[in-house]
């Protein structure tokens, strides 16, 4: 009889084991699991930013942090006081067209020299 006692007990602490793990894969089921549990740190973190009162700007917070800005002064043009005599010098010039000027002057064409002339390297004296 303690045979039969034992393996009944055993059978019914089976069925009951069973009975659990079946109603607790139903509730992990459904139930969010601790990943997808909101995170305390983060309720406190988002409670304290709701909370946060920014203290208000006043004028008087930039003094001593910022230079006041002073307008320059502005600069005298060193043109302005020969403007006159400049005037007066450019109205008086002789007017320039290219290729002209030369042949007005005289009756044979300016001779256009050769602006690209390469210096000859000197060989050094071989020892």
């Amino acid at each position: 009889m303690l045979v039969q006692l034992r393996g009944s007990t055993a059978r019914s602490a089976a069925s009951a084991i069973a009975r659990v793990a079946r109603v607790n894969a139903a509730r992990t089921f459904i139930a969010p699991t601790v990943s997808r549990r909101a995170d305390f740190v983060q309720e406190l973190y988002l409670k304290e930013l709701k909370a946060y009162k920014p203290t208000p700007i006043k004028d008087s917070d930039a003094i001593g942090q910022v230079q006041t800005f002073h307008v320059p002064k502005t600069p005298k043009s060193p043109e302005e006081a020969d403007l006159a005599s400049s005037l007066k010098e450019y109205e008086n010039m002789a007017v320039e067209v290219e290729g002209q000027g030369a042949t007005t002057a005289g009756s044979t064409p300016a001779v256009v020299e050769d602006w690209l002339v390469e210096e000859e390297e000197e060989e050094p004296a071989h020892h």
